[in-house]
């Protein structure tokens, strides 16, 4: 079995026409996904995916939701909590930032998740009554 970084995954699913190197890495990174028997796929490394597309080529939620349920589904790939990675992009389609949201899984065993982070967090956090409840200390 092998393991995959971002770019690999970024250079699958982007096509870039502008940048000469993805022309070149895109075929290999499509022949590695569709050749290889098994391929790994770290949480870690779905994590950065999700910034890489939304920060680096504007990805919109919903565009990097359909990308990692498209690999969620390919039968040769096997994803790092796959479970929580599902869970997770549920609350990033009803607007969690998809990190919080795998912060927010990671920590279910807990009473309560603390942030300084009200507006992005905290609030849409309640909004969505998702648990562990997001606190935000007070001084």
């Amino acid at each position: 079995m092998i393991a995959l970084d971002t770019n690999i995954l970024a250079r699958f699913y982007v096509d870039d026409p502008e940048d000469p190197e993805a022309a070149r890495q895109r075929p290999i990174a499509r022949r590695i996904l569709s050749e290889s028997p098994k391929v790994f796929v770290p949480l870690t490394v779905i994590l950065e995916l999700e910034w890489v597309l939304r920060a680096f080529y504007g990805f919109a939620a919903k565009d990097f939701v359909r990308v990692v349920k498209h690999l969620l589904g390919l039968v040769n790939v096997s994803v790092e909590e796959w479970s929580r990675i599902s869970d997770a992009l549920v609350w990033h389609a009803e607007g969690l930032d998809f990190a919080d949201a795998l912060h927010l899984l990671a920590s279910s065993h807990c009473t309560e998740f603390m942030s300084f982070d009200d507006r992005r967090f905290a609030r849409r956090a309640k909004r969505l009554g998702v648990r562990p409840a997001v606190t935000v200390p007070a001084a």
